[in-house]
């Protein structure tokens, strides 16, 4: 017989962890390894990625 793994429903504050702050504009931002190259302005342009919820922005270097 198989052994039987009792399943728990997780916390809501445990799937929500970080996002609210987010959610208020206080991001974790991180530099994005590599450099692209905006084609339009020309110039290359640094991407940043948020380490909780992924959301991403590009600024000018």
């Amino acid at each position: 017989m198989a052994d039987i793994i009792p399943f728990k429903k997780p916390k809501v504050s445990d799937l929500h962890r970080g996002k609210t702050l987010c959610k208020s504009g206080f991001h974790k931002w991180e530099a994005v390894k590599g450099t692209p190259f905006d084609v339009k302005s020309g110039r290359l342009v640094t991407r940043y990625r948020c380490l909780r919820c992924g959301a991403t922005r590009t600024e000018p270097r």
